[in-house]
């Protein structure tokens, strides 16, 4: 993926916060991948509408902090090669 890609949570997958854990969990039929903080923050974002750099710029702003383009590329890259984030087309703006 790129920056001006749109990444959603991959079929068969469902993203969810966990109290009981404290964190955000992927969930599929086979079971449960717990995340850390920074992979929910950027899991959760990921809903098939905003580009990578929308995310990016997003976290950038919720925690005052510059140049994560590069750790959330690396993440998004990983979990598309696991099938967590699959592209999504994007739809065109409403007039």
């Amino acid at each position: 993926m790129t920056p001006g890609s749109v990444p959603r949570i991959g079929p068969g997958f469902r993203l969810q916060w966990e109290a009981a854990q404290d964190c955000h969990v992927l969930l599929y039929p086979e079971g449960m991948v717990k995340l850390n903080g920074s992979a929910g923050h950027i899991m959760a974002r990921c809903d098939g509408k905003k580009r990578i750099a929308e995310i990016v710029a997003e976290l950038e702003t919720a925690f005052n902090a510059s140049g994560l383009e590069r750790d959330v590329m690396g993440f998004i890259d990983i979990a598309a090669g696991k099938r967590w984030l699959v592209e999504a087309v994007p739809q065109p703006s409403s007039p």
